[in-house]
């Protein structure tokens, strides 16, 4: 198996143990004298499987990651990390930038008789190294993702 492969069987299984966690949680209790639309006990054992299914596969994942590298030489869990980074500080330049400008969540309204608002920061600049990083975290992910297709599951 692949471990792109994986990956994919990782996140079915994350989703699947989320639909039984929200229907062990609205069968966890029921009115007297009626019967439970599920039997959450059952539900609860069948979590557990794919539960101890995750723990199997997130290991094998692991141990692949940390054993297989990039092109350049930079292992597979450092290159995650750094996708991770990546994404945290685009996610910041963003925030940021949009604050600057008045726009975004925080953006205060302004009455004419207030006080301008300036920005502290150039937002041009943290545009454009929003950009730079959007630009390398694709290109990051996009050897990660090719790699992934490449290497056997270790197992």
């Amino acid at each position: 198996m692949k471990l792109a492969e994986a990956l994919a069987l990782r996140g079915e299984a994350q989703k699947r143990l989320e639909q039984l966690r929200a229907r062990i949680v609205s069968s966890a209790r029921f009115q007297e004298g009626e019967e439970p639309a599920e039997d959450a006990s059952a539900l609860l054992s069948e979590a557990q499987e794919v539960l101890d299914e995750l723990v199997a596969l997130i290991a094998q994942i692991n141990v692949t990651n940390s054993s297989n590298s990039l092109p350049d030489g930079t292992t597979l869990t450092a290159a995650l990390a750094k996708r991770d980074v990546l994404r945290l500080q685009h996610g910041l330049l963003s925030e940021v930038a949009d604050a600057a400008s008045g726009q975004g969540r925080r953006a205060p309204r302004q009455m004419r008789s207030e006080l301008r608002q300036i920005a502290a920061l150039d937002v041009p600049e943290l545009r454009g190294a929003a950009d730079d990083v959007a630009r390398e975290l694709r290109e990051l992910d996009s050897r990660i993702q090719q790699r992934n297709w490449e290497i056997d599951l270790i197992e």
